[in-house]
């Protein structure tokens, strides 16, 4: 990676990728596990409460979605930036 403008561009997409990821994974673990419980409670998957689904399986779900989904995003920004990883066990 060459230059102080790029460094700084690839930094500031990382935390913005950062940022609306991390915004969905509050919104759906605070918002639909505390917030809105009650009215997702009257919809039901699986026999479930959808709010106590939420609570309980959802907002996991969810969070290791979005480790896959940030992978793939910086996967994507280190090749627009030619940035490579060091690889292991090389002298």
């Amino acid at each position: 990676m060459a230059g102080k403008k790029t460094r700084k561009q690839y930094w500031e997409r990382n935390l913005k990728y950062l940022i609306i990821l991390l915004s969905i994974w509050f919104i759906v673990s605070f918002g639909f596990s505390i917030l809105l419980v009650d009215y997702l409670d009257n919809i039901r998957v699986g026999g479930f409460k959808l709010g106590f689904w939420f609570a309980h399986q959802g907002s996991i779900y969810v969070f290791v979605i979005l480790i896959f989904v940030y992978v793939y995003l910086m996967n994507r920004l280190d090749k627009e930036f030619h940035v490579e990883e060091e690889e292991r066990g090389k002298p």
